[in-house]
């Protein structure tokens, strides 16, 4: 089975970023680990180093894309620390190149390149920088609507669960279906009452840098969404939200800076963790055609792992009704 990007040569990607944007490529390109897009970093002849990432196909329209874009804009105006887009020779942030076959179009973005390491909150005061940082954030993201993304609730949920439907191993396609359709109704009164607005959508640790001499900074707005802004604080969470009960109260006093969640908030946070253990099952069932998947996962889809997975979303559902 072959994938999206394999017909995506090293050539291709560098003919594409010195047509759009009139730079003047080194040679140099260095794939980053990726599972979604295609992400690379290359220099120029005048010592510049950059960071380009083609889009996945038919993941998100260009208007989503845009959205994303629009979104890092008003946080770069706002003197929040996140690295936006820049400019093609036409004033565009979203170029894109069709393959000589005319089999693909690909979409793509460069970024200027920005160095530092994983940010690993060690003190009360880390706990309640991110906090504080997630709050200066979400004040950005309410400022307007984004029409063209995703939301975050039980009507994404039932569409990851039958992207899914004709995947789970036939011995355990009904249990898996109806657990999952069970959480999904009796919770969805529940999330749809939390207002959504403009959120990162995957803000765990590994998406925070720390720039010596410039303090945090936040990567890959790729899975920004329409959600409640608990999800991006239970994410940077170090464990379940009962294990990490002082963490998160330091994350929401940090947060309280600027905004203050809706009432109830908390309580969704083993919900809209199982939302995310759906999404990402789907999301990697669409990643089956890759070159890489098949040895990176060779039992995927197989009895063993949907027993696996039937397993964890049993004790996920323990979890809610345990929070509950």
């Amino acid at each position: 089975m072959s994938g999206v990007f394999d017909a995506l040569s090293p050539e291709t990607v560098l003919q594409a970023v010195e047509m759009a944007f009139g730079l003047a490529p080194d040679g140099s390109l260095f794939p980053y680990s990726s599972y979604v897009n295609r992400v690379y970093g290359f220099g120029d002849e005048s010592g510049n180093s950059y960071v380009v990432k083609f889009y996945r196909p038919n993941r998100w329209t260009p208007e989503a894309i845009l959205e994303e874009h629009r979104f890092l804009k008003d946080c770069a105006e706002a003197e929040l620390p996140v690295v936006a887009p820049l400019p093609d020779l036409w004033g565009e942030t979203l170029p894109a190149i069709e393959l000589e076959d005319g089999s693909t179009l690909f979409n793509f973005a460069l970024f200027p390149k920005r160095g530092g390491r994983n940010f690993e909150p060690t003190s009360d005061e880390d706990w309640l920088r991110l906090g504080s940082l997630t709050g200066r954030l979400h004040a950005v993201g309410a400022r307007r609507p984004a029409l063209a993304r995703s939301r975050l609730g039980p009507e994404l949920a039932k569409a990851n669960l039958g992207t899914l439907q004709n995947l789970i191993h036939p011995e355990f396609t009904q249990d898996f279906t109806k657990l999952c359709a069970s959480l999904i109704d009796s919770t969805a009164q529940e999330v749809s009452s939390i207002p959504a607005q403009r959120i990162h959508g995957d803000l765990h640790r590994g998406n925070i840098l720390e720039r010596p001499g410039e303090g945090l900074a936040i990567l890959d707005f790729d899975d920004m969404v329409l959600g409640p802004p608990i999800q991006d604080l239970w994410l940077l969470l170090p464990g379940d939200a009962a294990e990490s009960a002082k963490e998160l109260s330091l994350l929401i006093e940090g947060y309280s800076e600027f905004l203050s969640l809706a009432p109830g908030s908390v309580a969704l946070i083993e919900t809209l963790r199982f939302y995310r253990m759906l999404h990402f099952l789907a999301w990697r069932s669409l990643q089956r055609g890759d070159a890489w998947f098949a040895k990176d996962f060779p039992d995927w889809g197989g009895r063993a792992f949907w027993l696996r997975e039937l397993e964890d979303f049993r004790r996920q559902a323990e979890a809610i009704s345990a929070a509950n």
